[in-house]
């Protein structure tokens, strides 16, 4: 069985994302801008590539090796497109994070951005094991109000197979997962949504 997300075509999954009334387009592209310059690192990976959002923040003078994974080949096609001037260091790579772990290259920098509702802790912690990263950057969403888990807009029934994926996330069952592969919560930051919601990003250094 095909996981949803390999249904949800990139421009219907960009449009929601970036409604005035959601906003977490841009708001991951802020974040993602900070996570890729916070630490010293020269490799990194980025889990859930999507569309390559946030890559314009990859500077050539500190990283040598990014690579991107994501189960929708179309996504990973389109960022190969759109990124020409990251040829020959960037890598993307079609992979089922639940299943296929084992293929993930080793970085020191890891970076999953509303990834982890869709493949659970326990997947993520193999995933990260498996990277043996020194740093771990996350952001999840927080819903703060009764609404919904995907954001009311006129593309909300695309995401409707989404509820057989989802995961709900708790920072302290993150951290504590975390905490369980030899990893101490370094950084804590929150960007609130339009909508309601919120964006937390959690960093982790390995112990």
């Amino acid at each position: 069985m095909k996981n949803p997300w390999e249904k949800i075509t990139l421009e219907t999954y960009e449009k929601h994302m970036s409604l005035d009334s959601v906003q977490q387009l841009q708001a991951l592209e802020r974040m993602m801008q900070k996570q890729l310059t916070d630490y010293d690192t020269e490799t990194a990976m980025i889990l859930g590539i999507a569309g390559g959002n946030g890559l314009r923040s990859v500077r050539k003078e500190q990283y040598r090796k990014v690579y991107g994974i994501d189960i929708n080949e179309h996504y990973l096609r389109a960022v190969r497109e759109r990124y020409p001037q990251l040829s020959g260091m960037l890598e993307c790579l079609r992979i089922d994070l639940i299943a296929e772990a084992e293929k993930l290259p080793q970085v020191q920098l890891v970076i999953a951005d509303l990834l982890i509702e869709y493949i659970g802790y326990a997947a993520f912690q193999r995933a990260v094991q498996q990277a043996a990263a020194e740093y771990v950057s996350c952001v999840i969403q927080i819903n703060t109000d009764a609404a919904q888990w995907v954001s009311d807009s006129p593309y909300l029934h695309a995401f409707d197979g989404l509820d057989a994926v989802h995961h709900q996330m708790e920072p302290s069952a993150l951290t504590a997962a975390m905490r369980g592969i030899g990893y101490q919560n370094i950084l804590t930051e929150s960007e609130a949504l339009p909508n309601g919601k919120a964006l937390l990003r959690l960093d982790y250094r390995k112990s």
